[in-house]
């Protein structure tokens, strides 16, 4: 019983960041849904083996991970869809927030960024591919260090660097073509 008592200290504040993850991971509520009870569920029966003073997000999110790379992307049960109303910020959308709120001394980049809506970037963010996607979502939305991400997908650090700045480009491809398309940058910006 102070095992089951402990867990849920330690972890139930876990729960909303995981959800947002698992919804992005997923792209479907109810998938997230069980993705994130199978996580916890998971997580319980393991927790006498988690190492106390480690990082217990980080070790949540990799039973997450792992549980999403498993079980979900083989057998994905329902078509993908997207709520795009309950997905949290990107941290690139809040960034812009920020930069917007600062006014003046804005760069040429920053003005551009500032006519991008959150659908947009989480459209090209669903676009990646699901290792990039995994990999850019763990560093730029979650906040992990190259080494916490290598730890959750199991992969070796240099791996994820390049899923990271590939990941990267594929977005800034896909925006910069979503720019041009709706011309807030011309063509011959494009090229540079």
């Amino acid at each position: 019983m102070a095992d089951q008592a402990r867990f849920s200290d330690l972890a139930m504040e876990h729960m909303p960041a995981l959800y947002s993850a698992a919804l992005r991971m997923t792209r479907n509520p109810a998938d997230a849904e069980d993705l994130v009870q199978e996580t916890f569920l998971k997580a319980y029966r393991a927790f006498k083996s988690f190492e106390e003073g480690t990082n217990l997000k980080a070790w949540l999110y990799k039973i997450l991970t792992n549980t999403f790379i498993n079980s979900y992307r083989a057998a994905k049960r329902r078509p993908e869809k997207a709520d795009v109303e309950d997905v949290e910020d990107l941290y690139l959308y809040r960034r812009i927030g920020d930069i917007e709120s600062t006014g003046s001394g804005r760069s040429a980049e920053d003005e551009v960024f500032a006519h991008f809506t959150d659908t947009e970037v989480k459209a090209a963010l669903e676009s990646l591919p699901e290792a990039f996607r995994i990999a850019v979502l763990l560093a730029d939305v979650e906040g992990f260090s190259y080494k916490e991400i290598a730890e959750i997908t199991e992969v070796p650090i240099g791996t994820v660097m390049s899923r990271i700045h590939r990941g990267r480009k594929a977005l800034q491809k896909s925006l910069l073509e979503f720019a041009v398309t709706n011309g807030l940058v011309g063509s011959a910006d494009a090229g540079r």
